[in-house]
């Protein structure tokens, strides 16, 4: 399935936009609905549902005041245990609607649709209220009358929403954790926010001593914990989290090649290029292209 028209058909719910739907479960028709692997971004906002939510077969494990996300290719099901009706929202999006847009250049932030955790976020009842008031406020635009900025606020209002599912989603995982976060789990947060606040396009490339340098270690200590933690040299681990951020930026977003690589920190394009095919086997338009 890969148009909204169908993904809003299952619940017997009328298409307001042509990439975005927000499903208000409290007045969905669940009689229609079958198991379909989807081309969409779905978010799930359960207030409370009696039943069964399977993400690609998988049971996903839920309480009241819960989210749980898809991807595109992911299989979604809710079987809803008869005569219950649900309470809860619904966030689906096509890809498309990340093309040559704010939101789409900022998509990479949101990683935890590429996670494949078994359980649901659980909200307290502050997030809740957030959440909740998010899809709300989408809702209420997609049912307003369009206008010049009906588009932006759309996008907007789906940001919003997936910032605080982000902040929910590390704070859940990081309360959840029976061990501490690994030095190179922190290295990869902190080149994450670089990249988010365009700090590696000014700066250039991180190299070894500037990380090093964040840490307030000196550069050979910082590549002996690196080492001992995955094995291989810390310019090689930069690299390799570099190279992850350019196939999300190549697959989620719009940006040219050029720009891809001037987000990450290169000079040069062609720089880019080689190291990308490198570590890759695929030039970056290729693995765009999927070639």
């Amino acid at each position: 399935m890969d148009n909204i028209y169908d993904f809003n058909s299952l619940f017997a719910a009328r298409t307001l936009h042509p990439q975005v739907s927000v499903i208000d479960l409290s007045c969905a028709d669940f009689t229609f609905f079958k198991n379909k692997q989807h081309d969409l971004y779905i978010l799930v906002f359960i207030e409370n549902i009696k039943g069964e939510i399977t993400k690609d077969d998988t049971e996903v494990v839920f309480e009241c005041s819960s989210i749980i996300t898809f991807r595109p290719g992911q299989a979604l099901d809710l079987k809803i245990e008869k005569d219950a009706q649900p309470l809860g929202w619904i966030l689906a999006f096509k890809p498309e609607l990340l093309e040559k847009t704010g939101l789409g250049r900022d998509f990479y932030m949101f990683t935890y649709f590429n996670s494949d955790y078994d359980m649901a976020i659980s909200l307290n009842p502050i997030e809740f209220r957030v959440i909740r008031n998010c899809f709300a406020n989408l809702y209420a635009e997609l049912n307003t009358p369009q206008d010049h900025l009906s588009g932006q606020m759309i996008r907007l209002g789906i940001g919003t929403l997936l910032s605080y599912v982000k902040r929910y989603f590390e704070k859940y995982h990081t309360a959840h954790s029976d061990r501490e976060q690994t030095f190179c789990e922190r290295l990869e947060r902190l080149l994450e926010k670089n990249l988010r606040c365009g700090q590696l396009a000014l700066q250039g490339l991180p190299t070894v001593a500037w990380c090093a340098m964040q840490f307030n270690l000196s550069p050979n200590y910082f590549g002996d914990l690196i080492k001992k933690e995955v094995h291989i040299t810390a310019q090689d681990y930069i690299k390799s989290l570099l190279i992850n951020h350019a196939k999300v930026l190549l697959r989620q977003t719009n940006m040219t090649i050029n720009e891809i690589a001037e987000e990450l920190g290169f000079r040069y394009p062609n720089h880019f290029t080689r190291m990308f095919h490198k570590a890759t086997g695929q030039t970056p338009l290729k693995y765009r292209k999927g070639i």
